[in-house]
């Protein structure tokens, strides 16, 4: 009997793409705009002096770490346009039941459910990672990374300007309407299915999808291929070594520029970010073929750029080394969603995306802790100071023979030739 062909995966177009990554931007307005303003909301729900906000800062964060993996293998199972949808209506159900809380405990309820059931982020990315391989989901990834960005700068924005009009602890209510505006446009998008990415074995003569001009494929696998728990350990230490200095930057910068406005400081703080809204792209081009040396440059940057801040006095060196952070950022990000196409490659992608989701919010609460820690200890510089300590320390592992992140199978296949 003639072996049957697995039928063909459906590609997305690339309006799709960017109406998942549209969607993505407008349902994490709240989830990533309102949380700086705790220190506002706590006191309408009794908490006077906002004591709880440092704790109730993490907690979705917390539950999205620990529900991730289970959401993505579900999405294997039962269908990633569906687990999707259930994340977006998740998210509303939490923000409409925060908005009319009236308690802390209540409240607090409300954002352990937001980090159950939302996991948009991990959700989007295990849709798009059945639907696409390679360099298009590498650019899919940068792209839905952008759109995280995007969020992180505007919304809290957005949230700022309405609060003369509306508190943000109703606002929540409000912005409920985004993720279900976002449910319904993804309703509306084709399921994500298809044969698994690495399951079709290219026929005689077929160059590898992946290999530079003139490289022969065993050598591309070889040097693009990352090992799991490489990428597990590479996304937990970048997100701990940028996350760490978000809680108190704005401290630091009172602390060495007296009299800095709020809006200059809010500047400051969207910098790294705006930096890969600019460039994201320019360094996907640049660096889809060598993304563990992307990696380790943007570590090298980082380490950097923490650094300077323990050192600027001045808004110029401010403004110097956050943007060296920024460009840090900007290899990290784009690099490790190099890294994360290349092991999505014959795997699930509801499982895989679900457990890289796990590493980075587990990366942002040790982030969120060690920087209260150190701040209470030693002052404003510390976080950045020990975000500084990780980076380097990633960079001089990525540096080691025996911690250079290839598969197992990649090694195998050197030593076989």
């Amino acid at each position: 009997m003639p072996r049957s062909v697995p039928e063909p995966r459906p590609a997305l177009g690339r309006k799709q793409v960017h109406a998942v990554a549209g969607c993505y931007f407008v349902a994490s307005f709240a989830a990533l705009g309102l949380p700086p303003f705790l220190t506002e909301i706590l006191p309408e729900l009794g908490d006077r002096d906002a004591s709880w906000a440092g704790v109730l800062y993490i907690v979705p964060t917390v539950f999205a770490a620990v529900g991730a993996p289970l959401w993505g293998r579900l999405a294997d199972r039962f269908g990633r346009k569906r687990l999707l949808l259930r994340a977006q209506l998740g998210l509303a159900l939490s923000f409409l039941l925060a908005g009319w809380a009236d308690s802390i405990a209540a409240f607090t309820v409300a954002l352990v459910l937001q980090g159950i059931l939302g996991g948009t982020f991990a959700a989007s990315n295990g849709y798009l990672g059945a639907a696409l391989q390679g360099p298009d989901l590498s650019r899919a990834l940068t792209l839905m990374q952008g759109a995280a960005r995007a969020a992180l700068v505007f919304a809290p924005i957005v949230v700022g300007s309405l609060s003369p009009w509306l508190s943000p602890h109703r606002q929540y209510a409000l912005l409920a309407v985004l993720p279900l505006t976002a449910a319904a446009l993804i309703a509306a998008l084709p399921e994500s299915r298809g044969v698994p990415a690495g399951s079709r074995e290219p026929s005689a003569g077929e160059p590898p999808v992946d290999a530079a001009p003139g490289v022969p494929e065993e050598e591309a696998r070889t040097e693009r291929t990352t090992s799991l728990r490489g990428l597990y350990a590479l996304e937990f230490a970048f997100v701990f070594s940028t996350v760490i200095s978000f809680p108190y930057l704005i401290s630091l910068i009172e602390d060495r520029i007296p009299g800095t406005s709020p809006v200059v400081s809010g500047i400051l703080f969207a910098l790294p970010h705006l930096c890969y809204l600019a460039a994201a792209m320019w360094v996907h081009s640049a660096f889809h073929r060598r993304p563990r040396l992307g990696v380790a440059l943007g570590f090298a940057c980082i380490a950097l750029g923490l650094a300077g801040h323990g050192l600027a006095h001045s808004l110029t060196t401010l403004v110097a080394v956050r943007l060296l952070l920024g460009a840090g950022l900007t290899l990290g990000l784009v690099c490790l969603s190099v890294m994360a196409s290349d092991c999505a490659k014959g795997r699930a992608p509801g499982g895989l995306f679900g457990s890289i989701e796990f590493f980075s919010k587990a990366g942002a609460v040790v982030a969120g802790l060690a920087a209260a820690a150190g701040n209470s200890l030693y002052g404003p510089s510390a976080p950045v100071l020990t975000g500084t300590a990780v980076a380097l320390l990633t960079v001089c592992a990525t540096a080691l023979p025996a911690l250079n992140l290839r598969s197992p199978r990649s090694l195998r296949t050197r030593r076989s030739r």
